[in-house]
């Protein structure tokens, strides 16, 4: 059974950091895309960043390069997403979602697997 759990959420001012992980268990982590995606307070689901099948490359979203980084540890099925100069905007919640093959989600459906989301509020 592929169980996905979030960690690490919480509320900051502007500017702040904050580090999101992913525990994974039932799957074998270098076989799929991994995603973390995050939904704010009404609006759709969109992708953050992913690192692809074999972990050479990850990716970013315009908005948050140069403050996101993504990486992840195989051995211990852990993947993790360090937030630095956190803003407002992003504000919601966070996902860690898996597949595999590369996709622009719609709906956390989109996935094979996720978990049950970390919320983030950056707020003054």
């Amino acid at each position: 059974q592929v169980q996905l759990v979030e960690s690490g959420g919480g509320s900051v001012q502007p500017g702040g950091s904050l580090r999101l992980s992913c525990s994974a268990s039932g799957l074998t982590f270098s076989s799929y895309w991994m995603y973390w995606v995050r939904q704010a307070p009404g609006k759709g689901v969109e992708w953050v960043s992913a690192i692809n099948i074999g972990g050479g490359n990850i990716f970013y979203r315009d908005s948050v390069k140069g403050r996101f980084t993504m990486s992840r540890d195989s051995a211990e099925n852990t993947m993790y997403l360090q937030m630095d100069s956190l803003k407002p905007e992003d504000t919601a919640l966070y996902y860690c979602a898996i597949t595999d093959r590369i996709l622009v989600p719609s709906t956390l459906s989109d996935f094979d697997y996720w978990g049950q989301g970390t919320p983030v509020t950056v707020s003054a």
